[in-house]
């Protein structure tokens, strides 16, 4: 408050002296001050250096501006014009100014490559796997914005895997490595009601949140799909298969082949069947590591033949669960309305159940993948918030014996990225032909509108093949835009080329980087004409962000039949 009543009675003050000084005698009497502080500043210099030649130890300055005494002769006033001496102090506070944040960009550059370093160093050392950052130098912090992928694969392959002599994995409420805390002899009881809960079949450990943030049953769901897709005894007679390999033709994107392969999950459970997936032809590139005739004949094992194209893409959505989809929340806006009911509502759901599961743990080489587009994203701004919360020019001794809070309880965090985060696809090209597309304008115009409500918004990650997309974000200075460095289309041509020109590995790579990413924003703007924003619906929509909204802005002609049963729609 005191600070408060000094502005105000400075700013009253000023404006009193403004009024005062535009009249003339006042203007006459300024002068004459000014005139008269410049021959005392003269008189001031001249003895000085009087005194300086007879003493040789004083120094004098009239400014102080943090320069030391073996540099004051260049901020003496000697013979330097009364007009200049405003702009000579705003030269040297900018010089100084600059020399700082100089010195903050050095030490940011340097913490962002070593960091750089030990990330590379890793992935040679443990061929395309990735372990979190843990610099042998002692003074150099953690990365908060890559991930542990060794230890995040363990943690995963665990919570995979059955028990022995259990029906479930250790699902429990404790999640990360919590689940390593060595209890003593006096915490039997907790480990009792822990093994119980197990016993009894917690919910997966994928799915954050409760049904209030996600779509209705989403836990239940997803526990029971996971127990479908692993039986306890695979050799059991009783247990039938369907063995699918994903879609091959050209002109399918991975958004197609997830959304067939959803659809083939459809089909088998509602066989009871467990769907085995064969052979994944974008995953044959050199960058990733990748039974007998009577089976086939009784019926033990189906293939994706033996079912058409319309039982694949528009089957019969499972019924085991009831219709749950009936009560979803209307969060999706469309042209400025919320989509409260549509035609195949049932059919969103379930495929954001199905790619939820399909999706539900990270591989070591896609945790790696995320691990550098962070970095390439984000790392430089992780360094600067590092060495702004540290004490020090670089945190001394962080290796040393970490707490258990650290070790087991914070093991769960995310990676940290700039929140909030907005998505943002932006699909163009031959889109245009199932769909009407629309200008990049439109979708930064939906973007301010979000901000209206959420001030404090200004990052977004960008997913687009156009390169035009990414030139006309440069004229949005107020935004912040992140992107993965690809080359992108110049022209019009089909997605099918575009993906043959980049290669079957950067063509993989990098939407399956925008996907997860678009997955785990605040908030996303697409167009749900695409079945990539589609499922990158679904995802949001059964991983805790349900009430955080989607805006889209076109539907195809198709969708808007098919799908919502919307007539008149403008986008």
């Amino acid at each position: 408050m005191e600070a408060l009543n000094q502005k105000s009675l400075e700013r009253v003050v000023s404006q009193r002296a403004f009024l005062m000084g535009s009249s003339f005698p006042c203007q006459i009497c300024v002068f004459g001050f000014l005139c008269g502080v410049c021959l005392t500043s003269l008189f001031l210099a001249a003895l000085t250096s009087f005194g300086a030649s007879s003493s040789g130890s004083i120094s004098f300055s009239p400014f102080s501006t943090g320069i030391s005494a073996s540099n004051s002769s260049s901020s003496m006033v000697t013979s330097r014009d009364c007009n200049n001496l405003l702009k000579e102090g705003e030269r040297i506070m900018y010089t100084k100014e600059s020399a700082v944040n100089r010195g903050i960009d050095e030490k940011v550059a340097s913490l962002y490559t070593a960091w750089s370093n030990s990330l590379s160093e890793s992935i040679e050392k443990e061929g395309q796997s990735s372990q979190r950052i843990r610099l042998s130098k002692s003074n150099v912090p953690e990365a908060p914005h890559l991930e542990n992928c060794k230890l995040s694969v363990e943690v995963s392959q665990r919570l995979d895997t059955r028990l022995p002599n259990s029906s479930f994995p250790p699902w429990t409420i404790w999640k990360g490595m919590l689940e390593d805390l060595p209890l003593s002899v006096t915490d039997e009881q907790l480990k009792y009601y822990r093994d119980q809960i197990i016993s009894e079949g917690a919910y997966p450990p994928w799915i954050t949140g409760s049904d209030v943030e996600n779509y209705p049953l989403t836990r239940k769901v997803q526990r029971d799909l996971w127990l479908h897709q692993h039986p306890p005894n695979c050799r059991d007679p009783s247990v039938k298969f369907l063995l699918a390999d994903w879609e091959r033709l050209p002109g399918f994107g991975i958004g197609a082949q997830l959304a067939g392969m959803c659809g083939l999950l459809a089909i088998a459970i509602n066989e009871k069947r467990v769907l085995v997936t064969g052979y994944y032809n974008r995953a044959d590139h050199d960058g990733c590591k990748g039974s007998s005739r009577a089976t086939w004949e009784k019926g033990v094992i189906t293939g994706k033949d033996n079912y058409t194209s319309r039982d694949i893409w528009s089957g019969r959505t499972p019924r085991a669960w009831g219709n749950p989809w009936s009560i979803m929340q209307p969060t999706t806006e469309i042209n400025g309305s919320l989509i409260v009911r549509h035609r195949k509502m049932d059919r969103r759901w379930w495929r954001a159940q199905a790619v939820r599961y399909l999706m539900r743990f990270q591989s070591e080489y896609t945790c790696n993948l995320m691990n550098i587009a962070r970095h390439t994203a984000f790392g430089r701004e992780a360094a600067e918030n590092v060495l702004v919360s540290s004490s020090g020019d670089l945190i001394e001794n962080v290796q040393e014996n970490r707490q258990d809070i650290e070790r087991f309880v914070w093991s769960n965090r995310k990676p940290w990225v700039p929140r909030p985060l907005l998505s943002m696809h932006v699909r163009m090209g031959d889109k245009a032909c199932e769909m009407k597309v629309v200008g990049f304008e439109d979708y930064m115009r939906l973007a301010e509108k979000v901000r209206k409500s959420f001030p404090h918004l200004n990052s977004v990650w960008l997913s687009t093949e156009m390169q035009d997309v990414i030139n006309r974000s440069k004229s949005y200075q107020h935004w912040k835009f992140y992107y993965t460095n690809v080359t992108r289309q110049t022209g019009n041509m089909t997605m099918a080329t575009y993906e043959a020109s980049l290669g079957r590995e950067t063509s993989t790579n990098y939407p399956l980087v925008n996907f997860l990413m678009a997955a785990e924003a605040d908030f996303f703007i697409g167009a749900l004409g695409s079945t990539w924003c589609f499922l990158i619906d679904g995802m949001r929509n059964t991983g805790g962000k349900v009430m955080s909204g989607g805006v889209s802005l076109s539907l195809s002609c198709r969708e808007r039949r098919e799908n919502y049963g919307l007539t008149g729609y403008i986008g």
